[in-house]
């Protein structure tokens, strides 16, 4: 069974998916590292941002390993190297790319084929898996997933402000919505989970709950 999770920045898709396959124990897909991963790798080498043909050779020379906790790149442990701010700007230089989109779609799927996973993103429900059997859009308000991404970093360890970390979002969500391939929208058959004002409990008893319905609805269960 394939579970997808999409929705804007800062709605708490990856902690929430990672915690609801384990709940459920399924495996966990967080596409969005993936992104942040070849943002990473493209910093490194130096690539000319505006050269995407630059990018996605350095996305295709990678080798990504995704496991619940952590993602590898050739190797490496990049887990928290990729959740800092620059990378977080950076990240749309990946997103915005429709050869590595397709790279990664690629791997996505094939990360998914015969599992049971749930997979978290933008474009999880409406172009890497539209035959997804549970399809959820989650979303929050812009003041709270702003509040939610500052105290996140301020967490890491990061000097940041909340007035510059809301202007990005608003920015990253125009680039999510506009993109022409792989932009941000919500499938007609996914369903909407509003997470303002829920603790991380809440959301995930939530999530299980839309997620076991449809298991009882249709008679699947997990592979």
């Amino acid at each position: 069974m394939i579970v997808t999770i999409d929705g804007p920045a800062g709605a708490g898709k990856s902690s929430a998916a990672r915690r609801l396959a384990r709940r459920l124990g399924f495996r966990f897909l967080d596409t969005g590292a993936m992104y942040r991963a070849v943002a990473l790798a493209g910093k490194r080498a130096g690539v000319d941002w505006d050269q995407p043909e630059e990018l996605a050779a350095v996305a295709a020379s990678l080798t990504l390993e995704l496991s619940n906790d952590a993602i590898l790149m050739n190797g490496e442990d990049v887990t928290a190297a990729i959740r800092t701010l620059e990378i977080t700007t950076l990240t749309q230089h990946a997103a915005d790319n429709q050869a590595v989109r397709r790279l990664l779609t690629d791997q996505q799927r094939a990360f998914a084929a015969g599992q049971d996973v749930v997979t978290e993103g933008r474009d999880q429900a409406t172009v890497v898996f539209p035959g997804a059997q549970c399809k959820i859009f989650l979303t929050a308000g812009e003041e709270e997933r702003a509040r939610r991404r500052f105290l996140d970093l301020q967490a890491r360890g990061e000097e940041v402000d909340l007035a510059e970390v809301l202007r990005k979002q608003r920015l990253r969500d125009q680039c999510d919505t506009e993109r022409a391939y792989g932009g941000l929208a919500k499938a007609s058959d996914s369903i909407e989970v509003l997470t303002d004002g829920l603790n991380p409990d809440q959301v995930v008893d939530r999530l299980a709950e839309i997620v076991q319905g449809v298991q009882s609805h249709s008679g699947i269960g997990s592979n």
